[in-house]
């Protein structure tokens, strides 16, 4: 008996962790796919491997003749001060704001646009995973204002804004 309430106790503290740690992954509900290519800076991101340490980070989406995306990432790594550049693809996914990004032949990642200003100004992006989130700007700062508002979205999907790193542009 006490083995099973032990059991049940471990069941349900790791059933409430996996309810605490959901995000809400749904993509807007439109995407006019020509005004989202172009420049686009990084300003806050979640820690993760083949981003870390790098400063100065930016996107350029070209939309190609094929219907794909060249995608060309680039930033300068704050320790040792060399810049670095990745180009990959991007085809567009099942639902729009959804995008499924390769920079390694035919692997590909997943690329929701969570929320997009009116005017295409901002960007929020994630992935079906709680590990990745990305604030995207057509500049290099926005207002607090518009900032707060980009982070009270994010809390209401479900994620941890508290583990953004800000990215110094």
């Amino acid at each position: 008996m006490k083995k099973l309430i032990i059991s049940i106790v471990i069941c349900m503290t790791a059933l409430s962790c996996k309810a605490q740690s959901t995000i809400n992954t749904t993509t807007i509900t439109s995407l006019d796919v020509e005004r989202y290519m172009g420049h686009w800076y990084e300003l806050a991101r979640y820690d993760h491997s083949f981003e870390r340490n790098m400063e100065y980070c930016q996107a350029q989406y070209t939309l190609l003749p094929n219907g794909k995306i060249r995608v060309e990432n680039s930033g300068v790594n704050s320790k040792n001060g060399k810049h670095k550049n990745a180009i990959g693809k991007a085809k567009m996914g099942d639902a729009p704001g959804q995008l499924k990004v390769s920079f390694f032949i035919f692997f590909y990642s997943d690329y929701n646009i969570l929320a997009l200003d009116n005017n295409y100004e901002w960007a929020l992006i994630g992935s079906k995973s709680p590990k990745y989130l990305w604030i995207l700007s057509r500049t290099p700062k926005l207002t607090q204002p518009v900032m707060d508002g980009i982070l009270s979205i994010a809390k209401q999907r479900g994620y941890d804004t508290s583990k953004l790193i800000f990215v110094k542009q």
